[in-house]
């Protein structure tokens, strides 16, 4: 299993997003959090500025989606040209089927826990996704400290996988940088959501390459 990145443009420059994209080439996602203002206290983009991003992103795109009734409105997401669309463990009402439809689309389906959810309630479902998110800040703003509490969670996701020879991935959202990509891949997780300290370094190519290489040291499969 290999380490991804994934950079969030919730740090980018979005007056620039195109160049913003280009700047990260070099990763392996392209994180677009989509937020409605009310699941989550921010407002952040809709479907005909994601659909552009997935025109001419670089790199795949990987939308995360903080919003209301994600039955209704992750389709419409997968249908923009996302890779994989992440909805929120408590905002859906049939999350086996939701994810059942994005894979009939040909889009990897997600599932995401934030800080106060435990992760064990999806074991019994979690043949069903591609890849789970763990919060490890809470969801709505980009630039919040990390949570090391959260790497419990991550282990005990981690261990279920293995233990039953799945390939999900384990993705991490919220604090990472170089310096606690190490402690995230330790724990398990194998993709690494970056927004600021990709974006708000001097060279994101550089942060890129930092994160990747402390988190392939540290990773435990």
């Amino acid at each position: 299993m290999t380490i991804q990145i994934a950079p969030s443009i919730l740090s980018a420059d979005f007056v620039n997003l195109e160049n913003e994209l280009n700047a990260i080439r070099s990763a392996d996602l392209v994180h677009v959090d989509v937020m409605d203002h009310h699941f989550v206290p921010n407002l952040t983009l809709g479907e005909p500025i994601v659909k552009r991003i997935c025109e001419v992103s670089p790199i795949p795109v990987d939308v995360h989606l903080m919003i209301e009734d994600p039955d209704r409105w992750a389709p419409e997401f997968a249908r923009c040209g996302a890779k994989s669309v992440t909805f929120h463990m408590g905002a859906t009402h049939a999350p086996v089927r939701l994810a059942r439809q994005l894979h009939d689309m040909g889009v990897k389906a997600c599932f995401a826990a934030r800080p106060a959810e435990p992760v064990e309630p999806i074991f019994d479902i979690l043949e069903e996704f591609d890849m789970v998110l763990i919060m490890t800040v809470e969801p709505g703003f980009g630039g919040q400290k990390f949570l090391v509490n959260q790497m419990g969670k991550v282990r005990r996701l981690r261990d279920e996988i293995s233990s039953r020879h799945l390939d999900t991935d384990i993705q991490v959202d919220g604090g990472v940088s170089p310096s606690t990509a190490h402690i995230v891949a330790e724990a398990g997780a194998n993709v690494l959501v970056a927004g600021s300290a990709v974006y708000g370094a001097d060279s994101p190519a550089d942060a890129i390459a930092s994160i990747r290489r402390k988190a392939q040291e540290a990773f435990r499969g």
